[in-house]
Parts: C-alpha cells; sequence; structure tokens
C-alpha cells in the first residue's frame, strides 16, 4: 500500500509561511504531499520552498502538464485535501464553485475529506458574506476549522489567527484514520471538560489531582476533527490549544461548574472528563501558613465541592442533551462504575482504573463504556484518541 495522498493548498494570506510546518509534519510522517498554492500565496512563499520541502513539482495553473491532466488528476487521487491557511477569498471561491486556477480546479474534483484552516482578520472572518460560504461548505461536508484567537497582522488582535501548524496537522492525521466516514458530528455543539481542579490553601499551595488532562483533549480534538463545534473547559492542563476548539480556562470546582453551566445550554453533549475535587478547605489562608517549630499543623477542614456531572445530568435544558462522565476507580473499577452510573444519571459512564503509573500522564487508556441502556463497551489499551473515538461513535448512534 503506497503512502496516503495529501495535497496541502496554500492561499495567499501572510500565514503562508506557517505552512511550512504543516507540510514538514505531513512528509515526515509518511505521506506524500502535493503542494497547489496559489498565486499570491507564492508572494509569500516561493514555489522552490514547496517544492523542495515536499519532494513534488509546484504549480499554479491548469496549464502545466496538460498532458497529465493536473486539474483533475490531483484531486481525483488525493486522499485528503487541507488548504491552510484558507483566505475569505479562498472561502469564497471554494463555496460558489469557481475554478480559475489549479488549486480551486482540485477542490472541484476532489472526492475525498476536505479540511479547510481559515486564516484573516477578525472583521472578515465575522463578515455575514464569510460567514454563509463556511456554512455552505460544512453543509457539503468540508471541515472547516474555526480560527484561533491572537495576534494577527500589524497590532491587531483578534480571532481569525491560523491555529498552530502542529494541531492542523492532528486534525488532518484523525480525518485521514477514518476515511471517507465524513463529519459525523457537523452541526452538534459539545462541551468537554479536562484536567484536573485545584483547591486553594494559601497563596502557594493547593488541593489537586493527577489529571493531565490529555484524555479531555482527544475527546475535543477527536470532535472537531468529526465536525462539531467544541467548547473546551479546561483546568490547569499547560496543553496547547486544539485547532478549531474554543477553550476556556479555569481552575477551581466551582470555577469549572460556572463554565460548564453557561456553556451546556445549547450543547447537545456535555462530555465531563476532567478530574474534579471532591472537596476544598473550608477556608482560604490570605498569607503562606507558616511552619511554627515545635506545633503541630492547624487541621483543614474540607468542605464538599458540587457535584457537577450529577447536577447537569439532573437539570438538562433539553431532554435529549447528552451527558457522559467518567469514573477513575482504584478497586473494584466495573462494581463502582455501575454503582456511579446510576447514582450520577448520566448517559455514558467512562470507568476506568487509575493510579500513579496508570491512565494519568499517559498517552494512552483502557476503559470500559457503561451506557444508561446496560450496554457495555470495552476499549483495549491503547492511545486516548482511539476511547476518544468509541466514546463519539457512542454519541453519533445516539444523537441518531
Amino acid at each position: 500500500m503506497g503512502k496516503p495522498k495529501v495535497v496541502l493548498g496554500v492561499s495567499g494570506g501572510i500565514a503562508a509561511y506557517k505552512a511550512c510546518e504543516l507540510l514538514r509534519r505531513l512528509t515526515e510522517s509518511g505521506h506524500d504531499v502535493r503542494v497547489v498554492p496559489t498565486d499570491s500565496a507564492l508572494h509569500f512563499v516561493g514555489a522552490a520552498t514547496w517544492s523542495a520541502l515536499s519532494g513534488n513539482p509546484v504549480s499554479t495553473e491548469v496549464w502545466d502538464g496538460v498532458h497529465e491532466v493536473p486539474h483533475v488528476r490531483i484531486g481525483q487521487e488525493a486522499d485528503l485535501v487541507v488548504v491552510a491557511p484558507a483566505t475569505a477569498d479562498m472561502l469564497a471561491k471554494a463555496a460558489h464553485g469557481l475554478a480559475d486556477d489549479l488549486l480551486t480546479n482540485t477542490l472541484l474534483t476532489a472526492r475525498c475529506p476536505v479540511v479547510f484552516a481559515p486564516a484573516m482578520h477578525t472583521e472578515m472572518w465575522e463578515h455575514p458574506a464569510t460567514q454563509e460560504n463556511v456554512a455552505t461548505l460544512r453543509r457539503r461536508g468540508a471541515l472547516v476549522i474555526d480560527p484561533a484567537v491572537g495576534r494577527l497582522t500589524g497590532v491587531d488582535t483578534g480571532k481569525g489567527r491560523l491555529p498552530d501548524p502542529a494541531e492542523i496537522f492532528e486534525v488532518c492525521r484523525r480525518v485521514l484514520a477514518r476515511g471517507t466516514a465524513g463529519p459525523d458530528l457537523a452541526g452538534r455543539h459539545v462541551v468537554v471538560s479536562a484536567g484536573g481542579t485545584r483547591e486553594p490553601l494559601d497563596p502557594v499551595r493547593f488541593l489537586g489531582n493527577r489529571s493531565s488532562g490529555k484524555q479531555g483533549y482527544a475527546l475535543a480534538r477527536t470532535a472537531a476533527a468529526r465536525g462539531a463545534r467544541v467548547t473546551l473547559i479546561e483546568a490547569n492542563t499547560g496543553l496547547p490549544d486544539p485547532a478549531g476548539v474554543d477553550v476556556v480556562r479555569v481552575g477551581t470546582a466551582v470555577q469549572l461548574r460556572e463554565a460548564v453551566l453557561k456553556a451546556a445550554p445549547d450543547a447537545d453533549v456535555v462530555v465531563m472528563a476532567a478530574a474534579v475535587a471532591d472537596f476544598r478547605p473550608e477556608t482560604y489562608a490570605t498569607g503562606k501558613i507558616k511552619k511554627k517549630d515545635g506545633q503541630d499543623p492547624e487541621p483543614i477542614v474540607l468542605v464538599r465541592n458540587p457535584d457537577i456531572l450529577a447536577e447537569i445530568a439532573a437539570d438538562r435544558p433539553r431532554p435529549e442533551q447528552l451527558v457522559v462522565g467518567f469514573a477513575a476507580e482504584t478497586d473494584d473499577v466495573l462494581a463502582n462504575g455501575r454503582a456511579k452510573l446510576a447514582r450520577k444519571g448520566c448517559d455514558l459512564l467512562v470507568v476506568n482504573e487509575v493510579g500513579e503509573r496508570k491512565t494519568f500522564g499517559s498517552e494512552e487508556n483502557e476503559a470500559v463504556v457503561l451506557g444508561a441502556d446496560g450496554s457495555e463497551t470495552a476499549v483495549p489499551y491503547g492511545p486516548k484518541e482511539a476511547l476518544a473515538d468509541t466514546v463519539w461513535d457512542l454519541v453519533a448512534h445516539r444523537l441518531g
């Protein structure tokens, strides 16, 4: 079996230079990449650079190599087409089926998954024309990643920044792995919590847990690659923002609850993957708690934190909303998981065994997904994104 064939379209925005990093990641991971820039893209990065990095010829014109019919063959033979950056002009041309250069011809002939990674100024992204073009492309089955928020050209800051190339690569890798399955979560809004809450004792100390947030991030990345609008509420992870995902940062369990309740009303699915502290200190010391010679420390009185999962499951804004919980257990894993599923009232509960060297901080996971309908789906030890895909498969089936 040959290398997967990827077409990297590059349109004429200042972020074109970042596509070099995406190209490097694609080629180094074993993909055969053909770069198809627009004429305007070559004002930012020259054809020689694209050719040298990809090992393939580069052209913008349908008239080059006419005997090979490139305006048809490139798209027909591709396993994936990704356009990064995708300017407002490119999104408009793609939405309206224009074909005035090699890249737009390629988009019309491609029957493989197509990913657009937009980059433009905030006003251009938010303009009704651009939003209608994006909606048209998504309705036709293309995956359009929302741009990131950050520094743009000049002194401007806002939504419109090209997502990190490493994160665009992760989207491409997941889309390729799914083949022609398509964005089955398109049009859905999912809320995912990730990481571990920290309950402050004083300005320098806190009660926390070992959660890295990697499983929650895998859920967010995988949902975005399957077309969902994703709100990721992260607690103390330090991980890079996934491409196309709105990230809300919190610290404590109370803050996490507030963020989830704010994001949940229009969500189709809420996935509580974060490790939320069950208790917090009753009082917070405004100054560092000092060690006093010859004296034992004052006992720390704990109070119960809100049960966010149970609250969300019991008070759903719409009866069809799905709620997915996680149960980290150290013993009697399945028995405790079934009891927790009944107690929390969620639709699915992902149960796994945890410990100092199990699950937390690891790139792999092993779990059983219990359903309120009595189902039981075992997920063997493997990458956390495999567990994430299984969860979304079960969710997509229940969403119909």
